[in-house]
């Protein structure tokens, strides 16, 4: 009987330890939305939406160090790809911690899962990534490895992105300048460098507008571009400029 009472004080010692470092966390909940258009779609430098605009948006929720969010685009590339496929949206779900390391270096790490509804590849286009991200000043440096097939190709899990990002506060916007390069495991002439500038300004609270440059480097494959559009041969890769809308609330 003592020793059941001693285990039952210290499972409730327990339970009132964690409640104590839950409980502050929750409290400090935060959840947020977006929603936008842009006049092209580009993720990592290709273009998921034939050099067309597209509309996005997405939900936020954090607590503390942790945070989940959803966030969701209009495509066209899995359809182009796949004409029997009726895939109209990317989906994107991920979560993570995040914190400092010292007062002027930062951290996050997470994972990002990429879904494509109703797509009928034969190699699936869903992905899923594990990420860690450093933070020093005004720059990010951050490194992405699949855990599963990159974007539909054939045997490339453990394909890895590296991105490294700055932010610059010039005068009344902002600059942002990025650099990346895409390894696709096992399809190396598929892997590619990528690179924008852009600009952007928060003209009213919570409503920000962008503009710049984008492009990415990429390989060609018997006189045709890796990233050619199967629609129309387009290359998804070239330099183009970019406007954007967001607003956050």
């Amino acid at each position: 009987m003592k020793k059941s009472t001693s285990l039952i004080a210290l499972a409730a010692s327990s339970a009132a330890f964690i409640t104590a470092l839950v409980l502050p966390s929750v409290a400090l909940a935060e959840l947020s939305f977006n929603v936008g258009a842009v006049s092209d779609y580009r993720y990592r430098g290709i273009s998921q939406s034939r050099l067309k605009p597209a509309v996005q948006g997405g939900v936020d929720w954090s607590a503390g160090p942790f945070y989940v969010g959803a966030w969701a685009s209009t495509i066209k590339w899995v359809d182009d790809a796949n004409p029997s496929s009726s895939n109209k949206i990317e989906v994107d779900l991920y979560g993570g911690y995040k914190g400092e390391i010292t007062k002027d270096l930062a951290f996050d790490v997470g994972l990002l899962t990429y879904q494509y509804p109703r797509h009928k590849a034969a190699t699936s286009p869903n992905t899923t990534e594990i990420y860690g991200a450093l933070t020093y000043g005004p720059a990010t440096l951050k490194v992405s490895h699949s855990l599963s097939n990159l974007f539909g190709f054939v045997d490339s899990k453990n394909s890895t992105y590296v991105d490294l990002t700055a932010a610059f506060e010039v005068g009344p916007v902002t600059l942002t300048p990025h650099l990346g390069y895409q390894k696709v495991a096992k399809n190396g002439d598929f892997s590619y460098t990528d690179y924008s500038l852009l600009v952007s300004k928060e003209v009213v609270k919570g409503l920000t507008v962008s503009g710049g440059v984008v492009g990415a480097d990429t390989k060609s494959i018997a006189g045709t571009k890796a990233y050619a559009s199967p629609a129309n041969g387009k290359d998804l890769g070239k330099t183009g400029a970019v406007v954007g809308v967001k607003y956050a609330f």
